[in-house]
């Protein structure tokens, strides 16, 4: 059984799994087509990426057109603060961001739908996650946005202290992309 929190923006949710725990260790269900990923749609698993990164590194703010991909993410050692940032022309909510913690201690898992944007920022010493897509990486799709751009103002942990890839830090801000490069709502 899985908690399921809704947050401000439609279908970015937080889950929050049931673990069992006994003297051999833990065992949690990360992910089941049984239960409802997104309010919207179903969510199928294509790709399964994981990422180390070491802390204040900041990867993001990340998508892919045309061929848009849905993420789960969750934590499998370490804590990161995450992000979703709703990039949807014409949604209500196009600029709004969304951030929660994982880490491996809460096991919390953050449900990114398509036409959001991606990212996040390594706060302990180092972080492993793990995160499902629904559509595979395909490298002349990858797109990105600045993580500092005002207009969006997401609160990282260290902005100041953020590593960041050629590609993160040569990256637009949102205000710079032509339509054509944003996915409509």
């Amino acid at each position: 059984m899985m908690k399921t929190i809704e947050t401000s923006l439609l279908g970015v949710l937080i889950h929050e799994p049931r673990v069992f725990n006994d003297p051999r260790g833990m065992f949690f269900e990360a992910y089941s087509d049984a239960r409802p990923v997104d309010l919207a749609s179903a969510f199928k698993i294509v790709q399964l990426n994981v990422s180390e990164s070491e802390q204040f590194v900041l990867r993001g703010l990340h998508y892919q057109l045309p061929f848009p991909q849905a993420k789960l993410v969750w934590v499998l050692e370490g804590e990161v603060f995450d992000v979703a940032v709703d990039i949807r022309r014409g949604s209500s909510t196009f600029g709004k961001w969304e951030g929660v913690m994982l880490s491996r201690k809460n096991r919390r898992q953050l449900f990114v739908p398509e036409g959001f944007a991606h990212g996040f920022q390594v706060v302990s010493n180092s972080a492993t996650l793990c995160y499902a897509c629904s559509e595979q990486f395909r490298a002349e799709c990858d797109r990105s946005i600045r993580f500092d751009d005002p207009s969006i103002a997401v609160q990282w942990p260290e902005p100041g202290k953020a590593l960041l890839s050629q590609k993160d830090a040569a990256a637009r801000y949102l205000s710079e992309l032509e339509e054509h490069s944003l996915p409509r709502y």
